[in-house]
């Protein structure tokens, strides 16, 4: 399951960063390492960007960097 997949309101936790090179580095600098809980507070209504919080902190990604960071899902 990818950080895309996650409706608001659902926890997940970082399995792996799909991404390579400036992007993941990028991904990586903002806290999003494996391990971390992730928490989807908004996605737009198109889908795109998905508002996420983390370490209390809230960010907005896009869908497709969403889709590049693989989450379990935490109940």
């Amino acid at each position: 399951m990818t950080l895309a997949n996650l409706r608001p309101g659902q926890t997940g936790r970082i399995v792996k960063i799909g991404a390579f090179g400036p992007l993941k580095r990028r991904l990586m600098d903002m806290g999003i390492v494996p391990g971390t809980d992730v928490t989807v507070e908004k996605v737009a209504p198109m889908g795109d960007p998905v508002e996420v919080c983390l370490k209390s902190y809230h960010l907005s990604l896009r869908k497709g960097e969403a889709e590049k960071i693989e989450v379990e899902e935490v109940r």
